[in-house]
């Protein structure tokens, strides 16, 4: 293969990424053999390859004397990301690619995050004058490697309400939760270590153990914590690093942990030498009295991350990690290594909202809607027949089985036919290859009529 026959293949693939995920929608212009000449620096004999190719694939089409223009994809996607199949699901990335998109003719059932409305009355339009009135001169270097001090400051008052004991030195900000749970698993993960997570459980940690090479024991969960006889005999067998769990409003099952659960975990964590990640990201439509097993712990054998994400903002990105001063110097240290430092002007975003009074009434609108659409998709579900895994007074999810339904994911591909994506089971299981007869539901998404219509239609034919 020539140099130029390379380039013409890697020039031509990056513009089909690009039409693949929207960049260039149907009827746009491709750029120029001039633009595109002047802005890789290839020969204009490499860019014509390459519009040859994207031709010879069926996605655009030349025009004499206009250029290349994108063709209508809809009708035939590429094999690899059809739409019409979940198959791909039990591909940890692909399902994340499907929860990112945003598509108005699709109701994501599934998804992973409030209704959008919900988090609108945050009006984060207001708040940029202020953030950088906070400093102006800071916005445009980069930030303390722990993250901006006077947000930590705020998270000691903010783990308090929830009954863990830190100060700022123990406190590093991230790029969210999932980039805290990677600091975790880079700092603590060798290649072959053996890791404990909850199953089912949040399938992104999966993917991030696995690329870590981590081996991943799944301890059942059940509708008050884990299975403790299971766990105990897994950790006398596996001798795990570290056991990843979600102590409330846990993903997918909706479940929270029993206060005798929570002793009962601290005490086999010490048995065993184990270290307990726990991963608090619906911490502000919860209860603060709901039992922690850091504020059981006091931060002695317990790493807490927590987020900003569903409560704010995803595009927001602020997270942190609270654990001991020595780990999170260390921790801090890692993070500068990877990011540099963490997005100061986000973090100062953050700080101003939880400085104004507004914020307290936010978070109790949250709670309360969060409370009465619960209230209603309880009440939804038991009108249609389906099965609640774990009935709490609010939870973002419901983790329920159909009637009649073996495998969730059949179901699954037949309403995503009727433009209702739901999240099957084994998607969030350790073997994701087993046949789940559970999904996750998003209760503000199973109020939308789509949603009940959608269902009705395929379960009427479950047998066919």
């Amino acid at each position: 293969m020539t140099r130029s026959t390379t380039l013409s293949a890697t020039l031509a693939n990056s513009l089909e990424r690009q039409i693949v995920e929207g960049a260039y929608r149907a009827g746009d212009k491709l750029p120029s053999l001039r633009e595109l000449a002047s802005l890789h620096g290839y020969s204009k004999n490499t860019i014509v390859a390459a519009f040859e190719l994207l031709v010879s694939r069926g996605l655009v089409e030349p025009r004499r004397g206009a250029g290349y223009f994108v063709l209508d994809q809809q009708a035939k996607a590429r094999p690899d990301e059809e739409t019409g199949s979940l198959r791909r699901a039990m591909d940890i990335v692909w399902l994340m690619r499907e929860q990112l998109k945003s598509r108005p003719d699709v109701l994501a059932v599934g998804d992973g995050f409030p209704p959008v409305e919900w988090l609108a009355e945050a009006r984060l339009d207001k708040y940029h004058h202020k953030v950088a009135r906070t400093g102006l001169g800071a916005l445009f270097r980069y930030g303390n490697r722990f993250g901006y001090s006077p947000l930590r400051d705020h998270l000691v008052r903010k783990l308090g309400d929830v009954g863990v004991g830190a100060d700022a030195r123990q406190i590093v900000l991230t790029h969210g939760a999932n980039d805290a749970l990677d600091l975790v698993i880079r700092y603590f993960v060798p290649p072959g270590a053996t890791v404990f997570v909850d199953d089912p459980g949040y399938y992104p940690l999966f993917g991030k153990l696995k690329l870590a090479g981590a081996q991943i024991v799944g301890v059942p969960r059940l509708y008050d914590g884990p299975d403790l006889d299971a766990l105990e005999q897994l950790l006398m067998q596996r001798r795990p690093r570290l056991f990843f769990t979600q102590s409330v409003g846990h993903n997918p099952t909706g479940s929270d942990l029993s206060a005798a659960k929570a002793y009962r975990v601290l005490q086999l964590a010490q048995k065993y030498d184990v270290m307990l990640i726990e991963d608090d990201a619906l911490a502000d439509f919860k209860p603060t009295t709901l039992p922690r097993l850091s504020a059981l712990d006091q931060l002695t054998r317990t790493i807490y991350v927590g987020s900003f994400s569903k409560s704010f903002s995803a595009a927001l990105r602020v997270g942190f990690i609270a654990c001991s001063a020595d780990l999170a110097s260390d921790l801090a240290d890692l993070k500068a290594l990877i990011h540099v430092s963490s997005s100061e002007y986000c973090e100062r975003t953050i700080d101003v909202i939880l400085s104004e009074g507004h914020y307290q009434r936010y978070i109790a609108r949250l709670r309360a809607r969060m409370t009465a659409a619960t209230a209603k998709a309880h009440a939804l579900f038991d009108r249609l027949g389906i099965d609640i895994f774990a009935r709490t007074e609010q939870s973002l999810y419901l983790w329920g089985t159909m009637p009649g339904v073996a495998d969730s994911l059949v179901i699954a591909e037949r309403m995503l036919a009727q433009n209702v994506m739901i999240a099957p089971g084994r998607v969030f299981r350790v073997n994701a290859e087993a046949t789940s007869p559970w999904s996750r539901f998003n209760i503000g998404a199973v109020l939308d009529p789509r949603f009940e219509r959608a269902l009705g239609a395929v379960l009427a034919h479950v047998g066919d």
